[in-house]
């Protein structure tokens, strides 16, 4: 494999977001700032945001989602034939009010109806690539780096989760044709990045732990759903992107909630290992392990040879600073299960999922990406 596919540092994909970069968005909805002037903030803060990383040694570098609202933007923003349009920015923000950190996030709850990919939403018409978002991403973020630069795109699991089939009987008699037209987009999408020369494109996958939280299953179960069927589904939808990888470093994000630094799902990955990270064949397995809710490294037994397992040790949730020794403590135990040249270390998910943040400050961001260099140096060189 590549040495992007082997690298031992890793970054999820959103960092905080600047405070004249939110106003400059605000600006921009409120029609007082121009697609122009919103671009050129943008550019400035994607700069400054590579300039760090590349001070930090990371191995690869993204441009912190600074142009999105949110990590489903990806998709959401990308594509027509749903109900509504992406949220603005107002919603995110006044959804966000009163979020503490590290209690459960009920999505249903606290999530305008309207933001579509997050509720269930039936389609109108047959999706189709109005935009491609990673792309423009890409395209600037590698004009402003020489290190290698990586983009993330919401995956299918997460999309067929939120899509309202009941409702869309009209455009799409089953969830299988739904999810044929998402991954024939999103090959689209990955094809043109490689074309463009992106040598890491990652898969957030935010849905895959919700066969693991029983209140998860509870609702597939009560929407007449088998949990079993959907996981089996999604695997072979995933898998079904990768063909348009070709050499391309594949990378899948296995999230468990980041808004406001809250959560959305616990459960060990036990249950589901042997199916999902044997039958995954991206070649970067993002986890997250920072808190009890994660369970044991055990179900890293079930990963696949040449595989390499990024364990998101580092937590974005909290201020405080995880220890080098506590570090390569939870380093060696995984090792007990997967040989450490198929280990990896990240932060455990992006600082900043939607425009609104974890509840950290840019000095904790710094300090824990440095964290995960120093870790990664004195574990593996």
């Amino acid at each position: 494999m590549s040495d992007l596919a082997t690298m031992r540092t890793d970054v999820v994909g959103s960092l905080l977001r600047p405070e004249r970069l939110k106003q400059a968005r605000r600006g921009f909805e409120a029609r007082e700032v121009d697609a122009g002037g919103l671009r050129a903030v943008e550019d400035e803060a994607i700069r400054e945001a590579v300039a760090l990383q590349e001070s930090l040694g990371l191995g690869v570098v993204t441009d912190g989602e600074f142009r999105r609202l949110n990590f489903q933007d990806s998709f959401g923003a990308c594509v027509d034939g749903f109900r509504s349009t992406t949220p603005r920015m107002e919603i995110l923000e006044r959804q966000s009010r009163g979020g503490e950190a590290l209690r459960r996030w009920d999505v249903q709850r606290d999530v305008a109806p309207e933001v579509p990919v997050w509720h269930r939403l039936p389609a109108v018409e047959r999706l189709h690539l109005a935009r491609n978002l990673p792309l423009e991403e890409y395209r600037y973020l590698s004009t402003v780096t020489g290190v290698p630069a990586k983009v993330a795109l919401v995956g299918p699991d997460r999309i067929s989760q939120r899509f309202d089939y009941e409702n869309s009987r009209g455009v799409y008699a089953t969830v299988d044709e739904f999810l044929a037209d998402v991954v024939a987009i999103e090959k689209t999408m990955v094809a043109s990045l490689v074309e463009a020369g992106c040598r890491y494109i990652q898969i957030d996958a935010p849905g895959y732990t919700a066969y693991v939280d029983e209140p998860s299953l509870e609702a597939m179960r009560q929407r007449g759903e088998d949990p079993d069927a959907n996981l089996e589904r999604s695997i072979a939808a995933d898998n079904r992107l990768l063909e348009a990888f070709g050499d391309a470093v594949s990378g899948i994000h296995l999230c468990r909630g980041n808004q406001r630094s809250m959560w959305h799902r616990e459960g060990s990955y036990d249950a589901v290992a042997e199916r999902l990270f044997a039958g995954l064949k991206h070649r970067r397995l993002l986890l997250e392990y920072d808190s009890e809710r994660a369970g044991g490294f055990e179900p890293l037994r079930f990963v696949s040879r040449g595989t390499v397992v990024v364990l998101g040790l580092v937590s974005t949730k909290v201020p405080e600073l995880e220890s080098v020794d506590h570090l390569k403590r939870r380093i060696d135990d995984a090792a007990r299960f997967l040989p450490l040249e198929q280990l990896a270390i990240s932060p455990q998910c992006g600082f900043s999922s939607d425009v609104v943040g974890n509840l950290v400050t840019p000095d904790d961001q710094k300090r824990k990406l440095e964290r995960v260099v120093e870790t990664a140096r004195q574990v593996w060189g």
